[in-house]
Parts: structure tokens; C-alpha cells; sequence
């Protein structure tokens, strides 16, 4: 669906003034590398596109690495980004991240306060406070909220047991979400647990829309094993790669997978590589202290740029998703194995969402949390498996990304979202903006 302000002439001073401004508040954003911030970008640069003025408040250091400074303004692909001191602590503890998203929040709402032509706003579970920096920017500018649930707490919170579910700050953040949910004008979800967890909160189903994520498409490729620098700098000739990358979070567990290469080790063939950062990497950096296997390798985020090297450099990729997690997080990691064709690992519960794409379309095979021998012998049967069958998963996935989950099709429904329902705003009625509209009618009536 085209915006209603497509097509508008963007270099005219008059159309700045009457462009719409969608507000976002993520506390990770480019060039972070955490994939959220990607996802923020993409829909944020396709808003621009669409004729929008697009702010990012975002924080000014790196999620996961705040030793890690980003300039603390600059425009990308036409969005306006302003990054915040003091918003992004680290995740060495639940605490600090919590500290440092108050923080955030209270900078945001004092920005959105602010922000000129305020026409809609859009924030994620990242941090989960956000939600309320944005009700109070859009209850004092009557601004919509756009509602773009990523994960979901206290629930994954409480699974974990971390907190009680009969816990004050259980009952505090179900009340927030209760609240955020009745507010937002439009709501989007990953899958359709998460859908089904958020309706048993409050029942949205008239506003719910339902939306996987997509594969950074822009930055990846199909590529075989040939030529591929990053298995050569890995010194990876002759392996078969079983691969992990991105966020390690505590709830997904990899436990079984690497009491299953520890048992391996023996076969030669068998690389295990985990990249990626997040508070479960400890997991991994304990058994290789522990045991110093030769088989697994631990690296940190690779650049986005080099993105297409280290996934296609797999030849299988693992998804792991913890035991109570269905609905509480979205396996993401599937779109990113799926887009450079190769076949999954689900280690896991099933049903969920990353089940139900392997077993609808035969990409791969599922593991269950404690199941060391079925991995094992599935992990074994793996190096000697028909080439043919391997590249004909990896195809199929390739070409569901294509076909049903692509970033074009995808981030366009997104868009489509945000915009929907959004009244075009009317132009300020400072004096300032009167003069300044005056002036672009008298330039535009001497130029006719």
C-alpha cells in the first residue's frame, strides 16, 4: 500500500513541514550489531522511503559491548538518529540492564516531549520499560503507538526462574503489559504463540497482526565452501561446520548440544563454532575452559558486512530455544540459515515456530533439551548424509525465504502497519512556522 504522502516533493521546504514524523524508541540500533537494531533500521530507512521524517532515539554505546561508543548524531538512509548518554550499561546483570533502560526511557520521554510533528510512535520490548516512555509521549501528544512485540516478559522472566510469578515485579510488568496492550493501536507479533500468550493478557485480536521478522537480506548471499575467506581464516578446509551465531541468551540453552560435541571428538570432521555474544556465551567459554576441546570454537559478533561469510560458512546451523520459551522469545536465527540455504538443528520444544517451518517444509531435524544420545548419533550421521539431500534442505529454505518470508514482502506488511489509521498532521501554528510557510508560497509563486 502506497503512503498517502508518497510521491510528495521531498526537497521543498513545504513538504517538510507537512511530513508526518514517526517517533521510534529502541534502546539498540545500527550499527550495533545485535539483530533488532537491524530490524529497527530496516523499517525505519522504509518508512523514509515512504515519505516519512523517521527519529530513532536510541542509546549511544553498544548493547552488548558498552565500551563500544556510536556518534551521538547522524542520519542513515534518511533517518534521523539521536543517540542517548548513559542508556546502554552492559548485561552483566538483570540490574544494570534495568538500570540502564530507566535511564533510557526517561530521555526518551523528555525527547518525545519535544519532537516536532509528532504523528505516530513505534517501540519494542527492547528494553521492556519502553512501553512507558511511549504512553506518556503519546498520551501528551495524542500520538499513536505502534506496538512491536519482540519478546515477552515477566513470562520469560518467570520461566526461567528468575522471578515469581506471584512476584511484585511480575504483578508490576503484567499490569504494564496489560496496560501497553489497551493502548497501542496496533499490535504486531512474531508467531503465533506469542499471539496466543498476548491474548490470554488482554484480548487484542482486532488490532493483533502477526509478523515474523526477516533475514538481513541486504548483506547476505548463497555461497559455497570454495573461496570463502572466512573458512579459510578458520582454517575450516575438509570440516563439517555445525554452527550457532548470534544472541546467547539464558533462554536458549545449549547445554545438550555441547555435552554432544564434547562426545565427538573423536571424529575430525566435526567443527562446532559459536558467535555471538549475550549472557549464555558463558556456557560455551565454560566447557572450552573446562574440557579445551578441539572441536568448538568461540568467536564474538562478526560486522554485518561480513555476515554472508561466517553464516554461509556452516554447513548445518543449531537454533536452540529453551524448554518453556515457546511464545515468550522468536527463534530468529532461522531466517539468517534459511537465507544462505542451509538446513537447521532445532534443539528444543516442540511444537513451536522454528518446528513448525522444518517439519511443513523438511529443512532439517529437531533435538529435544536432555536428548545428548539422539544428538549425538544425529551429529555422527551428519558429515557421511548424502550431499544431495543437504543442498536440497538448504534449498527449500531458500527458497521459503523467497517466496513466503523475504524482507521486501515482510518489512512491507510492517510498514503497511505503522501507517495504518495515521491522520496526516497539520502543519504548526507557531508564528515561526506561519512566517516559514509564507515564505515557501511567496518562493514557489516567483519561481512559477
Amino acid at each position: 500500500m502506497p503512503s498517502p504522502w508518497h510521491g510528495l516533493p521531498v526537497s521543498t521546504a513545504a513538504h517538510t513541514i507537512l511530513m508526518p514524523t514517526l517517533l521510534i524508541l529502541s534502546q539498540v540500533y545500527v550499527p550495533d550489531p545485535a539483530s533488532v537494531g537491524q530490524h529497527m533500521h530496516d523499517a525505519a530507512s522504509a518508512m523514509a522511503a515512504r515519505g516519512w521524517r523517521v527519529v530513532v532515539l536510541t542509546a549511544n554505546r553498544g548493547y552488548d559491548d558498552p565500551t563500544q561508543r556510536y556518534p551521538n548524531r547522524e542520519t542513515r538512509d534518511g533517518v534521523e538518529i539521536v543517540r542517548l548518554p548513559f542508556s546502554s550499561l552492559g548485561k552483566r546483570s538483570i540490574l544494570i540492564r534495568l538500570v540502564g533502560g530507566c535511564l533510557f526511557m526517561l530521555q526518551c520521554v523528555v525527547r518525545g516531549l519535544f519532537t516536532r510533528r509528532l504523528s505516530c510512535l513505534m517501540c519494542s520490548t527492547s528494553p521492556p520499560m519502553c512501553s512507558v516512555a511511549a504512553m506518556m509521549i503519546g498520551f501528551a501528544r495524542r500520538a499513536p503507538i505502534k506496538y512491536w512485540v519482540m519478546d515477552l516478559n515477566p513470562d520469560q522472566a518467570i520461566e526461567l526462574g528468575l522471578i515469581k510469578e506471584t512476584s511484585l515485579p511480575a504483578r508490576a510488568f503484567n499490569l504494564l503489559n496489560r496496560v501497553i496492550l489497551k493502548r497501542a493501536a496496533d499490535i504486531v507479533a512474531l508467531d503465533r504463540f506469542m499471539a496466543e500468550r498476548l491474548n490470554r493478557k488482554r484480548n487484542v485480536e482486532g488490532k493483533l497482526t502477526i509478523l515474523p521478522p526477516w533475514p538481513h537480506e541486504d548483506h547476505l548471499d548463497v555461497l559455497g565452501h570454495e573461496g570463502n575467506p572466512f573458512r579459510a581464516k578458520h582454517n575450516l578446509g575438509g570440516k563439517f561446520v555445525i554452527m550457532y551465531s548470534g544472541n546467547h541468551s539464558l533462554a536458549s540453552p545449549l547445554t545438550t548440544i555441547l555435552e554432544a560435541a564434547l562426545r565427538v571428538q573423536d571424529d575430525a570432521r566435526l567443527v562446532f563454532m559459536f558467535i555471538g555474544g549475550g549472557l549464555g556465551k558463558k556456557e560455551v567459554e565454560a566447557c572450552i575452559a573446562a574440557h579445551r576441546p578441539a572441536n568448538i570454537i568461540s568467536l564474538p559478533y562478526q560486522p554485518l558486512a561480513d555476515l554472508k561469510y561466517s553464516l554461509s560458512a556452516a554447513d548445518v546451523h543449531l537454533v536452540a530455544m529453551g524448554q518453556a520459551m515457546v511464545g515468550c522469545i522468536h527463534p530468529c536465527k532461522v531466517y539468517g540459515a534459511m537465507a544462505v540455504a542451509r538446513p537447521l538443528i532445532i534443539l528444543g520444544p516442540r511444537p513451536s515456530h522454528a518446528t513448525d517451518i522444518v517439519e511443513e517444509h523438511d529443512l532439517g531435524w529437531h533435538v529435544e533439551h536432555g536428548d545428548v544420545a539422539g544428538a549425538v548419533k544425529l551429529l555422527r550421521s551428519l558429515p557421511t548424509m548424502d550431499a544431495g539431500r543437504l543442498g536440497a534442505m538448504g534449498g527449500r529454505a531458500r527458497d521459503v525465504i523467497s517466496t513466503r518470508l523475504s524482507k521486501a514482502a515482510l518489512c512491507g506488511r510492517f510498514c503497511d502497519v505503522l501507517e495504518r489509521g495515521v491522520t496526516k498532521p497539520r502543519a504548526d501554528s507557531s508564528p515561526s512556522a506561519s512566517r516559514q510557510r509564507a515564505g515557501v508560497r511567496v518562493k514557489q509563486t516567483t519561481s512559477a
